[in-house]
């Protein structure tokens, strides 16, 4: 059946779709996504699984069953067990694509994010406990996150390095991807280690929703992205890239990644339609997903030169809003986010817990 997320895919675009449920898996859902919506991948985080979690009680007989000593250890039992029935749903596309596509991501635990030694430690050990060949790590792509993600890409272990906001955050994300690469091949080992780096684009516009003028509303996520996916088409033309990629390395994509629209005055499809560009990947929530295969619309793809971001994100600081400094503080704001939410998700399976055994 044709619509509109068809012609995305075909284009040569990865769309996943950022939720997983156990509901999902059970009822079909996600099957149907891949089969009429050309769903490739899944993303997940804390908040997805506080909901799933929380929100029913598909998960209560595993609870029950379990001899996990902590909340944390019982979260990832859980998680893993939702995350590899999908990775096994997109093993078929996996194996398609040559590793390339058909993966899902794990995130390690947001409190560490600040240790390197903590995060190397934990990737591994999560990586090694899903027992399946595509499924990613998260890891955040902050200063103590670079040496995790050398260190993580030179064990070989398939990183998705995830909340970075600008353009300097990615390019930082792809040095230390390429670090890791280098050192394999120094090493003699295997340089073809997947990786994608998750730029995060509607929290931009969150963000300045009530200082933006009226004629830059809705307009800020759009010129950073655009800006980075310039510095990634440079990333991939660049001597340094394309020695590995003699040496048979593969490319880390770029994924644009918090693309469901927050204004409820803005158009449902906006960060779909403006990120359409071959060889990347858009993961975006179930109804974004299935607003776009309703009635979404791709014009022109995204420039291989960054277009107009130049000039956008200039008016931009013209009006009083610092970028640089933006960033910075959203990649902050973001990791504390993920902590918050972190300590929820726990909080919340110690209530299931309480609950199932009273």
């Amino acid at each position: 059946m044709s619509n509109h997320a068809n012609e995305l895919h075909e284009m040569g675009q990865s769309l996943w779709v950022d939720n997983i449920t156990r509901s999902m898996l059970a009822e079909g859902r996600l099957a149907r996504y891949i089969e009429e919506m050309s769903v490739t991948g899944l993303t997940s985080n804390p908040t997805i699984f506080d909901k799933a979690i929380s929100g029913s009680d598909d998960y209560d007989e595993q609870i029950r069953a379990s001899s996990a000593q902590t909340e944390e250890e019982l979260f990832f039992e859980l998680a893993i067990t939702d995350l590899r029935d999908a990775a096994d749903l997109f093993k078929q596309v996996h194996e398609r694509t040559a590793r390339v596509d058909g993966w899902v991501s794990l995130e390690v635990s947001p409190t560490i994010a600040d240790d390197a030694k903590a995060t190397i430690q934990e990737a591994a050990q999560l990586h090694a406990q899903a027992d399946r060949e595509n499924i990613y790590i998260k890891i955040p792509g902050t200063i103590a996150g670079a040496e995790a993600i050398e260190e993580s890409i030179h064990a070989g272990i398939p990183i998705n390095v995830t909340l970075l906001f600008s353009t300097d955050q990615y390019v930082a994300a792809a040095e230390a991807y390429m670090r890791g690469i280098e050192r394999r091949i120094e090493d003699g080992l295997d340089p073809v280690v997947p990786s994608v780096a998750s730029l995060f684009i509607s929290r931009w516009d969150v963000a300045i929703a009530d200082e933006a003028p009226p004629e830059l509303k809705n307009k800020l996520g759009i010129a950073v992205g655009k800006r980075t996916y310039r510095a990634y088409r440079e990333v991939l033309d660049s001597q340094r890239w394309l020695r590995l990629a003699n040496e048979g390395a593969r490319p880390q994509r770029l994924l644009w990644a918090s693309t469901g629209t927050k204004d409820p005055e803005a158009s449902d499809t906006l960060y779909i339609e403006g990120f359409a560009s071959p060889f990347t990947v858009n993961t975006m929530p179930d109804k974004t997903l299935e607003a776009f295969a309703d009635h979404g619309k791709i014009g022109e793809l995204l420039p291989a030169d960054g277009g107009d971001a130049e000039e956008m994100l200039r008016r931009f600081n013209e009006a009083g809003i610092d970028t640089d400094a933006l960033a910075a503080r959203l990649q902050k704001e973001g990791a504390e986010a993920f902590v918050k939410s972190w300590q929820d998700l726990l909080g919340s399976i110690r209530s299931e817990r309480e609950r199932l055994a009273a």
